[in-house]
C-alpha cells in the first residue's frame, strides 16, 4: 500500500494542474469505454453475484451488488453529468478591499488524495474516479471483495479514461487486494492520504472511525424521520409518507420513525396502516398508535433508535411540534428529517431547530441524495459538522485557501 499512496500523491499534483477541459475529455472517455464495455462489465458482475449467493450472502447486499444494462448505462450518464458540471478548482469568493489596499478572498482547492472504502455496489467506483477528478483529487479506491471482479472492469475503463486524456492512470487507483488487511493501511496513510470516505454499513464506519489517522468523512446511521403535523394537507401527508417508507427500504434516506400529531393520528393513521400493511410493512408504535391499529406491534425503547433498511416501520404519536424536534434530537442520526405542514410559521422552526445534515419541509427524505440535489452524483453523505455536510459533491471534495492580492503595500 506504501507504493500505492506514493504513486497517488504525485499523481495528486499532476491532477490539481489539470485543466477543465482535459478533465472532462478524460471523464467522456471513461463513460464511452463503459458504454462500450457493457457486456464485459455484466459478465464480471455475473461472477461476482455467482460467488456472492454461493456464499450465502444476504439479499439486500446482492441487490446492492447486481448491475444491469440500465445500471451501467446510469453509471455512465453520471460520469457525463460530472462533466457538464461547473470546474469548483480555482474558483475565487469573497473577493474584498481591506484598508490597508489589500483584496483579500478565498479560493477553491482540491483536498488531494482522498481514500474511499466502499461495499458491495459497483457504480460507485465509477462515481467516486469521476467526482474526485473532476474535483482535482486523486483517488484510492477499496471496493468491499464481493465485487472484485466488477470494480475490476470499471477500473479498466476507467484508466483508458485517463489514458485518452494523457493524464497519469495512478490518479484513480483501484486497489486489487481483498486482503482485508488493505483497509487497515489505508486508514493510517497520513502522509499519502488527505481523507477517507467511507460506504458501506455500520461495522466498516465504526472501526474506521475508531482505527483511521486519516480525517474522515462519514454518516454512522440514517435515522430519518417524518413529521405530519395537524396542520397538514392530508393526502399530501399520505403520498409523501407512503414514498418515504416504501420507495425503497435498503436505502440511509428511508423513513424509519414516522411521528404524527395527536390530533390528526386517529384520521391518517388508519390510512397510512393499511397501505403500509398492504405492502408488507411491519409496524411498530407507542401505545397510543397501537389503540388506533390494533395489529401495530409494541415499540420498544430501542425501536426508536434503529436503522432498519428494512420494511419495518416505528409510530409514535406526540403532542404537537415541541415534542416531536425533541424525539428527534433525542433519537435521530442527524441525517434527513422532514415535516408536513401548511403553518409556513411551523415549517420555518423545523428548519431552524432540528439539527440533521438535510431538513425538509412538505417532501420525501428519499430526495436527499446526489443527484436530486443537483451534484451530478454523490461520494456519501456526511453528518458531521467540518468542512462537509449532507451529500457530499464536488464542492464537498474541495477546500478552500485565502489568496491575498497586492500592489506593493506594506504592513505599517
Amino acid at each position: 500500500m506504501y507504493f500505492v499512496g506514493q504513486e497517488a500523491r504525485i499523481a495528486s499534483r499532476l491532477i490539481a494542474k489539470a485543466d477543465t477541459a482535459t478533465k472532462n475529455q478524460a471523464l467522456i472517455a471513461m463513460a464511452n469505454a463503459i458504454r462500450r464495455d457493457e457486456s464485459l462489465l455484466l459478465t464480471a458482475n455475473a461472477k461476482d453475484l455467482e460467488s456472492a449467493r454461493a456464499k450465502g450472502l444476504e439479499a439486500s447486499m446482492i441487490d446492492r451488488l447486481a448491475l444491469s444494462a440500465k445500471g451501467v448505462a446510469t453509471m455512465a450518464e453520471g460520469l457525463m453529468q460530472i462533466a457538464a458540471l461547473a470546474d469548483p478548482v480555482g474558483e475565487i469568493s469573497g473577493l474584498n478591499y481591506r484598508p490597508s489596499g489589500i483584496q483579500v478572498g478565498k479560493m477553491r482547492v482540491p483536498l488531494g488524495v482522498i481514500g474511499i472504502i466502499y461495499e458491495a455496489r459497483p457504480n460507485v467506483t465509477a462515481d467516486a474516479a469521476g467526482l474526485c477528478l473532476k474535483a482535482g483529487n486523486a483517488a484510492i479506491l477499496r471496493g468491499g471483495s464481493e465485487a472484485i471482479n466488477s470494480n475490476q472492469a470499471i477500473a479498466t475503463c476507467v484508466k483508458e479514461g485517463l489514458r485518452s486524456a494523457e493524464l497519469p492512470e495512478t490518479a484513480v487507483q483501484v486497489i486489487e487486494t481483498i486482503d482485508r488487511a488493505a483497509v487497515g493501511e489505508l486508514i493510517v496513510m497520513k502522509d499519502f492520504v488527505d481523507v477517507i470516505v467511507p460506504r458501506g454499513g455500520k461495522g466498516l464506519i465504526e472501526r474506521i472511525t475508531k482505527e483511521a489517522r486519516v480525517p474522515v468523512i462519514k454518516h454512522l446511521d440514517g435515522v430519518c424521520h417524518v413529521y405530519i403535523d395537524d396542520e397538514a394537507d392530508f393526502d399530501k401527508a399520505v403520498c409523501i409518507a407512503d414514498n418515504a417508507k416504501t420507495q425503497r427500504y435498503g436505502t440511509c434516506n428511508t423513513m424509519e420513525t414516522l411521528l404524527i400529531h395527536a390530533e390528526i393520528a386517529p384520521r391518517i393513521l388508519p390510512v397510512l396502516g393499511k397501505i403500509y400493511i398492504d405492502k408488507g410493512v411491519e409496524l411498530r408504535g407507542d401505545e397510543t398508535a397501537c389503540d388506533i391499529i390494533p395489529l401495530m406491534r409494541a415499540a420498544t425503547e430501542q425501536d426508536w433508535y434503529e436503522e432498519y433498511l428494512a420494511p419495518i416501520l416505528s409510530i409514535r404519536i406526540v403532542a404537537g411540534l415541541d415534542q416531536a424536534i425533541d424525539h428527534i434530537t433525542k433519537y435521530g442520526s442527524q441525517h434527513t428529517d422532514a415535516i408536513i405542514t401548511e403553518n409556513y410559521t411551523r415549517a420555518r422552526r423545523f428548519l431552524r431547530e432540528v439539527d440533521s445534515s438535510s431538513v425538509m419541509v412538505n417532501t420525501t427524505p428519499r430526495f436527499a441524495d446526489g443527484f436530486e440535489y443537483g451534484l451530478g452524483a454523490e461520494i456519501g453523505i456526511s453528518t458531521d459538522k467540518i468542512h462537509a455536510r449532507g451529500p457530499v459533491g464536488l464542492e464537498g471534495l474541495t477546500s478552500q485557501k485565502f489568496i491575498v492580492l497586492g500592489n506593493g503595500q506594506i504592513r505599517q
